[in-house]
């Protein structure tokens, strides 16, 4: 088996943490990294990360986390929120992410017209383009979890949570969204064995 298949093997939604136990510093650096150089439609990186360290912090987002452990439990918590006006079509932010392709004047037209006819269907409705940049946080929170287990650091996704409280006691400016909450550190209970549907049934050949 691959160290890959293993990770995969060992990856699961951890639910209680070690509270003894502290993911080194480097580690954890590496673990972010691995979200920066994740990939994102069009290569927008609408993602931006929070690391909620303090501990009067995290006891106000537990409540808002339907109670649940792993908020205070983790080693870290990652609450990954989006930059929704910033990637609207048109903005400098999405000017200057396609400039720093190298791209001639005509290329970066292109770009951008492409770029406004695809935005152009869901930007004009907030929640269609908060759930196509929540999707992106997806991509690089399950590149995250799958890296982790690599250095057999345990992580829990998190999608139950009060958005508008979330947002509210992380004071997030206007245009700026929750999108998921992950949690990392070391297990305390041994792993549940992983059910999954076999191949056959969700895979299709045509």
């Amino acid at each position: 088996m691959s160290d890959f298949m293993k990770a995969m093997a060992f990856r699961h939604a951890c639910k209680h943490f070690d509270t003894s136990k502290t993911i080194p510093q480097e580690q954890f650096e590496s673990i972010l990294e691995v979200a920066r150089m994740s990939p994102s439609s069009f290569g927008m990186e609408p993602w931006r990360l929070i690391v909620v360290r303090n501990e009067a912090l995290r006891k106000a987002l537990k409540s808002s986390c339907w109670g649940q452990a792993q908020i205070t439990e983790a080693s870290e918590l990652v609450i990954f929120t989006t930059d929704n006006d910033d990637v609207r079509s048109g903005t400098p932010y999405v000017k200057n992410m396609f400039e720093r392709r190298g791209l001639d004047a005509e290329a970066l037209e292109k770009y951008m017209s492409v770029y406004k006819g695809f935005l152009s269907l869901i930007e004009c409705h907030e929640d269609l383009l908060e759930n196509w940049t929540a999707k992106q946080c997806y991509i690089a929170c399950a590149n995250m979890m799958t890296y982790a287990a690599t250095l057999k650091i345990d992580s829990c996704p998190i999608e139950g949570f009060d958005k508008e409280q979330i947002e509210a006691v992380l004071d997030l400016p206007q245009g700026r969204s929750a999108a998921l909450i992950c949690a990392f550190g070391y297990r305390v209970d041994p792993q549940s064995p992983q059910i999954r549907l076999p191949i056959s049934t969700i895979v299709e050949y045509r």
